[in-house]
């Protein structure tokens, strides 16, 4: 596909797209690029959408639908982020650049295109940034009205904040130095159940983690950010011996309903890392039992070597199969990792029978209870 605006000399920063939020209709891809023009090189931002009824979502007619902005900044990370405007929901563009400075795009709607706002009408957390942002991640909090915000920077500065979106106020900030730049910063669920996770698919009660990776120090944790700020971090070891991590993903890629940890470094490797609540030994487990702080730690689960540095990570169901694969960008070339068939249908087949046993014995449960109601109506009568 060929998208207008885009000269074949460009060189891509940075790609993000969105659907937009109902009631609205219609995909949104935006592309930050460096062009070249001989004396000097020009940032742009082009924002591609189709507002003609039944292409909103046509590739084709969306490719060629652009609106082309020149940048005054360096771009880094392009993002989208959904937030309350009035009584409706509304998905933005927040792109990161060396100004350093956190740019909003919304759409106007009478002018059935996007523009820059000022950040703070609808993030407030983003406002004076001490460095430039090199990854920025926002959660909405189901059913409570807040969110979470992370970012990290180029000088090692990580900051986490809990917004109320209703009022656009901060309730909570918390923020660290780390020694070198931050190269992701990821907001996840992690699960806090005593139990090992792959013996309790539910993980127990869950909370608000900080997956946060630099170039030059060991990836880290912040566990349970609501309860504990930044104060209770896991490290995840070895991650710093394969040169900087580039970036990283935390999904089921082992169906036992945990997350797992994927980092992928310069250093041509891919790492998975899995979270045990209990287990933790040694000077971890001490300093938790000090700081009253849950046990835990991950531990690296295994590792494969690529043919070049990884840039990129998707985990998603390429192939429509039902079963999700695992997309990795490299320096050099797109790696597919499908799961092992086999194995697979051995674990369905285990959930299957699981679910099998759970249901008989629910069953018999609510016929002990059945004949018991009518043995006590038949002794009243």
């Amino acid at each position: 596909m060929i998208y207008c605006f885009l000269a074949v000399d460009a060189e891509i920063v940075s790609i993000d797209s969105f659907s937009k939020s109902p009631p609205k209709r219609g995909l949104v891809v935006g592309i930050t690029f460096i062009k070249d023009s001989g004396d000097k090189a020009s940032p742009f931002l082009n924002i591609y959408c189709d507002y003609e009824p039944g292409s909103e979502y046509n590739l084709d007619s969306i490719a060629q639908s652009c609106l082309n902005l020149e940048l005054q900044f360096t771009p880094f990370q392009l993002y989208h982020a959904e937030v309350d405007v009035g009584d409706q929901p509304e998905t933005v563009f927040l792109l990161s650049g060396n100004d350093p400075c956190i740019h909003l795009y919304k759409e106007n709607k009478g002018l059935h295109q996007f523009e820059e706002q000022p950040v703070q009408n609808l993030f407030p957390e983003l406002q004076e940034l001490p460095s430039n942002v090199l990854w920025l991640d926002v959660c909405n909090i189901p059913g409570s009205g807040r969110r979470l915000t992370a970012f990290g920077c180029q000088s090692g500065y990580v900051r986490v904040a809990q917004v109320e979106q209703a009022r656009r106020e901060i309730l909570q900030s918390w923020s660290i130095q780390q020694d070198g730049p931050i190269s992701k910063v990821l907001v996840f669920r992690l699960p806090s159940s005593e139990s090992d996770p792959a013996q309790n698919g539910n993980g127990g009660d869950q909370g608000y983690s900080v997956l946060v990776t630099s170039t030059i120090e060991l990836s880290v944790v912040y566990r349970n950010v609501l309860t504990h700020g930044l104060a209770d971090q896991l490290t995840l070891p070895a991650s710093d011996q394969h040169d900087s991590v580039l970036c990283a993903l935390v999904t089921d890629v082992d169906f036992d309903g945990a997350p797992e940890i994927l980092l992928g470094t310069y250093g041509q490797e891919l790492l998975c890392y899995k979270y045990w609540s209990s287990g933790a030994t040694g000077a971890s487990a001490a300093e938790a039992e000090g700081l009253s702080l849950p046990a835990g730690e991950f531990q690296l689960l295994w590792k494969r070597s690529f043919p070049s540095p990884l840039l990129s990570m998707e985990y998603a169901d390429l192939t429509c199969d039902g079963l999700c694969e695992l997309a990795v960008v490299c320096l050099k070339g797109l790696h597919v990792l499908q799961h092992s068939l086999k194995q697979t249908a051995q674990c369905l087949l285990e959930r299957l029978r699981q679910e099998a046993a759970r249901r008989a014995s629910h069953s018999r449960v609510s016929q002990q209870v059945r004949d018991a109601n009518a043995d006590g109506e038949a002794a009243e009568v």
